[in-house]
């Protein structure tokens, strides 16, 4: 991952946008804390720019699902995040997202991929970012989005009273060094819940990872500190997600215990598709 291989991605991106979209409503660039990610995400904007494409780029780092949501809500073709996941540190990665907010599926993954492979070194263009600036091809994203993304997560709350009911449950909540921390921390004190301890050693965005060994919420192995930090304070549940927020892992107190059991994506999920559809149901039978 370096200039050369971001700058052959995003000519192929842009090559092929122009090729089969004949509106040109731009791309929204997000990235996590991944070391050069900053640099990388100015980069494709530019190159994108410099192809008559318009960008709105994140001025900093933020959650992969909070670039999904832009997607949507500014109307672009399409997004990318500079970002490598829950992979190690020395790692980086360019993720291609369409209008729907979704990560590219087939057959456009193939055709994009097919576009990228035809792109020489020397076909890759840019320009100065203050000509961008100054031709409206590159707008920045601040806080306002930060608004707009947490208003829509609140409306997404089935049963707020609930939430009412136990905004006392203790919580500990680790960002694991990535993009994760400011979203999260307002969103949970937004919804309700008053009790939030978060890692502190872990709040800050970090590309160096120092304190785990894989920025991944479904390795045990990740929540060392934040179980630390839960015995201490005889935590409920423990929460973490990966540097881009698209991956999450949790550890809940037996109450009969006392021990923390792992709830890993696959059991997360189960658990909250069969409270919403529970709930639905339940809702249907009121009407």
């Amino acid at each position: 991952m370096n200039k050369y291989t971001v700058g052959k991605a995003t000519q192929g991106l842009a090559n092929y946008m122009l090729k089969k979209c004949h509106e040109r409503r731009g791309v929204v660039i997000g990235y996590d804390s991944r070391n050069s990610s900053p640099e990388f995400s100015n980069e494709t904007a530019l190159i994108l720019c410099a192809n008559g494409i318009k960008t709105y780029v994140f001025t900093q780092a933020r959650p992969l699902p909070e670039l999904s949501f832009a997607i949507r809500q500014i109307g672009t073709i399409a997004g990318v995040m500079i970002t490598a996941s829950h992979n190690p540190p020395k790692y980086n990665g360019y993720k291609v997202f369409w209008k729907d907010g979704s990560q590219i599926v087939f057959p456009i993954d193939e055709e994009l991929t097919e576009e990228i492979s035809k792109v020489n070194f020397a076909d890759i263009k840019t320009m100065p970012k203050e000509q961008a600036v100054e031709e409206g091809l590159y707008q920045t994203i601040g806080g306002e989005m930060d608004d707009e993304y947490i208003d829509v997560l609140k409306k997404l709350s089935l049963h707020p009273e609930a939430i009412k009911a136990e905004k006392e449950l203790k919580i500990v909540y680790t960002p694991l060094h990535g993009a994760g921390g400011i979203i999260a921390k307002r969103a949970l004190k937004e919804y309700g819940f008053e009790n939030v301890h978060v890692v502190p050693e872990q709040e800050k965005p970090d590309g160096n990872f120092p304190t785990v060994k894989l920025p991944n919420p479904e390795d045990p192995a990740a929540f060392d500190m934040a179980l630390k930090l839960a015995k201490q304070i005889d935590a409920d549940i423990v929460v973490a997600n990966d540097p881009d927020v698209d991956r999450i892992g949790l550890f809940a107190k037996d109450v009969k215990t006392g021990e923390y059991m792992l709830f890993n994506g696959n059991m997360l999920a189960s658990i909250i598709a069969e409270y919403v559809i529970t709930r639905n149901e339940r809702e249907k039978h009121i009407a």
